[in-house]
């Protein structure tokens, strides 16, 4: 049940106080993410997710690593221990849009009542084993299917819709080229 302190799960005073705080200090919007992964055997490896620098400092609000087992199918080498590398970006994918669309509706006072996402993605395989060097071993294509009810009208809906995509840091990640450096340690 929601408040008139909370829209959409979210503490209006808290994101208020938080936007005015970076406005006075920009540097507290910098953010470093981090993640440990070590191989298992096959295709399966495993990431453990705990510290991030954040707001000025090296976050302790976590106790424990999130723990997240990669593998792939049979019928790609592996043993379904996990979801495979490229279905977690669809998961990340799908959280990232839908809490930015969530914090934004917020922001705009539009209450979300519901809310659910489908993605899918087409591969080429050719690509990752290196039998086609036209074929892009990522993602040609990603859909996403949202499923919205919200107290709003339907242009403030789709409007809300663009500004999630164009502000979401994983959609972003994922629609433009960013440098990735990759080092032997």
């Amino acid at each position: 049940m929601q408040t008139n302190t909370t829209i959409n799960g979210l503490n209006r005073q808290q994101m208020v106080e938080t936007i005015d705080q970076i406005r006075r200090n920009p540097k507290l919007a910098h953010f470093e993410f981090r993640a440990r992964n070590r191989w298992v055997s096959g295709g399966e490896n495993r990431s453990t997710i705990r510290d991030f620098y954040g707001a000025g400092a090296e976050d302790t609000s976590r106790t424990e690593d999130f723990v997240y087992t990669n593998d792939e199918p049979p019928v790609l080498l592996g043993d379904n221990e996990g979801a495979n590398p490229v279905e977690y970006l669809l998961h990340a994918l799908a959280g990232c849009v839908t809490t930015t669309l969530v914090l934004h509706a917020a922001a705009r006072g539009i209450e979300i009542r519901e809310l659910s996402t489908e993605l899918s993605g087409d591969i080429d395989l050719q690509g990752l084993l290196g039998l086609d060097e036209d074929a892009n071993p990522g993602y040609r294509q990603i859909r996403i299917r949202m499923h919205v009810k919200a107290d709003c009208s339907a242009q403030e809906l789709d409007d809300l819709l663009a500004y999630a995509q164009a502000r979401s840091p994983v959609c972003n990640t994922v629609c433009r080229p960013i440098p990735v450096e990759i080092t032997r340690v």
